[in-house]
């Protein structure tokens, strides 16, 4: 038997006893050592995500040791492992073009399927890789850093142009970092002074904004009134999203990370007079979660700041009301199971 924390209903976590997974021929069992808390998350426990039905156990941000893994994989009992928690069908049109992260069938554990917040969790054996060279902590950290550094890919920033990130947190902080680290100087807009302050103090970005009644004049002052090459939203509100448009140069792009159940409008004449490129930013795929192992591995990613809050698996049900108020200053919480 082992612990399962359920979230039962919205406002409703419960401590449960199940048994232990029995894995297939293709599953990794794995003893899950870390679980990252993040929006998603509180979403479920707000009864506000769209893709999901209860009960639900929650937790896409993972890293474990394997217990049993299929012979010839690759993994052996006792390694140290994370988690590609987007289970890709491999077989669509978007699988076969490398783009698993928008896989037509994919199945997100901890949102269409139960997740890892749960002392074993039994996962197919393509989605769970050995990681070395990087602690428990770090390695539950990965999945929400790589949905950062997949936007800035997506935005092909090259050295020296300018990034505006409109929303400082944890997938605002992970594209501002990553943004700093292809090139770009980089700029942070949120409505939260804590968070600029990290911003400023760990991530290295040029400017961290204040927003206010003049936001669009503060960043054409701070441009000389040709604003952003590349703009990031990481807001996940609809408004903020269409107000993003105003602040991309002539030339520029528009990377929508925020994903939100709403139509974004927005003035055409300004579209087609910047020649802008607007594009989605879905999840992550393998090489955005290796190419943040390796910045963790060569120290660029400030991980002990980013992991600003923990818990046991069995206080989660105390500690996740008191996170999600913006008093409690959560960046990164982590749960160990």
């Amino acid at each position: 038997m082992m612990d399962v924390l359920v979230c039962a209903a919205p406002g409703e976590l419960v401590l449960e006893r199940r048994p232990m997974p029995a894995p297939g021929p293709d599953e990794v069992l794995l003893r899950v050592r870390r679980v990252g808390v993040c929006g998603t998350d509180m979403h479920i426990y707000r009864g506000t995500q769209p893709y999901l039905s209860y009960p639900r156990v929650m937790g896409h941000e993972l890293s474990g040791e394997v217990v049993a893994a299929p012979a010839g994989g690759g993994l052996a009992p006792g390694d140290h492992a994370y988690v590609m928690p987007y289970l890709s069908c491999g077989s669509c049109p978007a699988c076969a073009k490398g783009k698993t992260n928008c896989c037509m069938n994919i199945r997100v554990l901890g949102v269409h399927i139960d997740g890892g917040l749960a002392e074993y969790l039994a996962v197919p054996q393509g989605f769970v890789r050995k990681v070395q060279g990087v602690g428990l902590d770090e390695a539950a950290m990965v999945e929400f850093l790589a949905i950062g550094a997949h936007a800035v890919r997506r935005a092909r920033i090259e050295p020296g142009q300018s990034a505006l990130v409109v929303g400082a947190g944890p997938i605002g902080i992970a594209a501002a970092l990553f943004a700093r680290l292809a090139g770009a100087r980089v700029t942070v807009l949120d409505g939260r002074e804590d968070r600029l302050a990290f911003c400023a103090e760990h991530l290295g970005v040029e400017q961290a904004v204040s927003l206010s009644d003049r936001t669009a004049e503060s960043l054409s002052e701070l441009t000389d009134g040709a604003f952003y090459d590349v703009v990031f939203d990481a807001t996940g509100n609809p408004a903020a999203m269409e107000q993003g448009f105003a602040y991309v140069g002539h030339g520029g792009s528009y990377v929508l990370i925020s994903v939100v159940a709403a139509d974004i409008t927005f003035s055409d004449p300004e579209f087609h007079k910047r020649e802008m490129s607007l594009l989605g930013s879905r999840n992550a795929t393998i090489e955005d979660f290796e190419h943040v192992l390796a910045a963790i591995r060569a120290g660029l990613v400030p991980t002990a700041a980013l992991n600003s809050h923990k818990a046991e698996l069995r206080d989660l049900a105390q500690a996740l009301p008191g996170w999600m108020e913006p008093a409690a200053g959560v960046i990164k919480a982590i749960v160990a199971c």
